[in-house]
């Protein structure tokens, strides 16, 4: 049986996760579709900028977001003067660090989804009076959905198993910013604890495959509903 405080852990892991994707999802949406889409300059950097959390450590990644939105960072005072908002050492900052390393694996699964977008189903949209909005959320969102769900899923997956970054921002806290991966390095730093660690371990693994096992049956439930629809 788990203790209260490995039940903790995956709690807090599931919601640190849930909101870092929410509160990014639209913005990866966004963010695709001008990769995709649009032309404008320094396109490259901004993809490169994006994707760069993929290929720096995940330490790095937790120090520049302490040096913006620590309580003496440029952001951070901004937000803690303004709004009375403190992301370092909380669970939202945790969700926070969760969805900077997640995002390009968001972007990248939707991007590819887009790029597989026949334009010309849109240009008939348009041709018979939908405005550019109306077009996206009646004809480009539903076709792109199954690219939607992989990255949210995806980004899931990778917000569940985020260390790096969350230690280093939102450090190790018990009940606040201890999420799953910082449970099962704790346990593993204490004699004694293997038991609880391998317990840990099988429901870190058990989570993700049962979420990738999600994913691709949604994706093929959506597909098929697109595939009838158009029949």
């Amino acid at each position: 049986m788990l203790s209260p405080l490995e039940w903790e852990a995956i709690a807090l892991s599931l919601r640190v996760a849930f909101w870092a994707v929410l509160v990014s999802l639209p913005l990866a949406v966004a963010v695709a579709w001008l990769l995709a889409r649009a032309s404008f300059p320094g396109r490259s950097l901004v993809d490169a900028i994006v994707h760069t959390p993929l290929v720096i450590p995940p330490v790095a990644i937790g120090y520049i977001l302490l040096l913006l939105f620590g309580r003496t960072g440029p952001i951070g005072v901004w937000l803690d003067s303004w709004f009375g908002i403190t992301l370092v050492f909380t669970w939202e900052g945790a969700s926070l660090a969760a969805a900077v390393v997640s995002f390009p694996l968001m972007v990248r699964a939707i991007r590819l989804s887009i790029d597989a977008l026949d334009p010309g189903l849109e240009q008939a949209a348009r041709t018979l009076g939908a405005g550019p909005v109306w077009t996206f959320f009646t004809i480009s969102l539903p076709l792109i959905w199954p690219g939607v769900l992989a990255g949210v899923v995806l980004a899931f997956a990778r917000c569940l198993g985020e260390f790096g970054a969350t230690i280093t921002f939102a450090s190790n806290i018990p009940g606040e910013t201890r999420t799953l991966p910082l449970a099962l390095y704790t346990l593993i730093e204490v004699p004694g604890q293997e038991g609880g660690a391998m317990r840990l371990m099988v429901i870190s693994v058990v989570i993700a495959v049962l979420a990738l096992l999600a994913s691709e049956v949604l994706a093929r439930r959506v597909r098929a509903r697109l595939d009838g629809a158009r029949a």
